[in-house]
């Protein structure tokens, strides 16, 4: 008997969709990308990393596909954009009804305009953190509003979007931006204080859509439109590490992997990055120390809003 696919290669005691807490689905979509194709085979490229990755995490001392991680079937309508968006919408819905943290793998960006609108109605007070090289608030593009160049112009008409690492734009995409919340990388590069000032912008409840060319090309080079001028690996995960502490982050996707067959780190990358935000999410360890820390210091306004919110975790 054939055994069935799992994330990872995960036993499948912990692959159940009856007692995982997690979810993963994959939508290996390209339909609007406008320079280098192929992330579309994002997700299989994923899969196939994390199938041979370390699942135990040494900085949370977790091995967090314990909690449960079910590979639902992947999404494959590419007959339209705006029936793919719509089929990632529904199905994406579906398994948050079922109260489960919902994690997406595209495919191109334009995936997220489903992903968001799902979590959007699902979730009261929520924060879009945009973390990306490209600002993506075009109304529409090449004819279309669901093109990759849009991927959250929706976002910031309806929820509050928050944009990290951004460092390409077209000038009309200026004047829809909310700027006060907007922290592009030039600025950031100078700025020791930037994650707590992201921090402050968020809710209580954030959605992480992460585009990986928001990494510097000299670790992430396999995207469809790498930019000069990226975030680096700890820089990443220390601002990451902030959010899921600091706030309730009710799900994420990640997309615009574009793997290489010559060059095999991105893909890599990817997937322990993936695994990385799982582990923030569930870790005991991390909740303790940061509980500790707010213990020995003085409780500030910032502290305050968060202890207020506790009832939504």
């Amino acid at each position: 008997m054939k055994k069935n696919r799992t994330y990872a290669g995960i036993p499948e005691e912990y692959a159940k969709l009856e007692t995982a807490k997690v979810v993963l689905l994959r939508v290996p979509y390209d339909g609007t990308s406008s320079w280098q194709k192929g992330s579309d085979r994002g997700p299989e490229a994923f899969l196939q990393a994390s199938e041979n990755m370390e699942l135990y995490d040494i900085e949370t001392d977790s091995e967090v596909y314990k909690e449960g991680i079910y590979l639902a079937d992947a999404i494959y309508e590419n007959s339209s954009p705006e029936k793919m968006v719509d089929t990632v919408h529904e199905i994406t819905k579906k398994y948050i009804k079922k109260n489960k943290f919902v994690t997406i793998f595209g495919g191109e960006h334009s995936i997220s305009i489903g992903t968001i609108r799902a979590f959007n109605e699902s979730f009261d007070h929520l924060t879009v953190l945009h973390i990306d090289a490209h600002a993506d608030l075009r109304k529409e593009y090449d004819g279309s509003s669901y093109n990759h160049a849009c991927a959250v112009y929706e976002a910031n008409e309806t929820t509050n979007l928050v944009q990290v690492g951004i460092r390409s734009m077209d000038i009309s995409e200026k004047r829809v931006m909310n700027q006060d919340k907007v922290f592009f990388a030039h600025e950031m590069a100078l700025n020791e204080f930037w994650m707590d000032e992201v921090i402050e912008q968020l809710t209580s409840n954030v959605f992480i859509t992460f585009d990986l060319d928001a990494l510097d090309p000299s670790i992430m080079p396999s995207t469809g439109t790498p930019e000069p001028g990226g975030l680096f690996y700890y820089e990443t995960l220390e601002f990451l590490k902030k959010v899921f502490t600091e706030r309730k982050v009710v799900g994420f996707d990640m997309v615009e992997l574009c793997p290489n067959p010559q060059e095999k780190s991105s893909e890599f990358l990817a997937a322990k990055l993936y695994y990385k935000m799982l582990s923030y999410k569930f870790s005991s360890k991390i909740e303790f120390e940061e509980n500790h820390r707010f213990d020995k210091s003085s409780q500030t306004k910032k502290i305050s809003k968060f202890k207020e919110s506790e009832d939504d975790f």
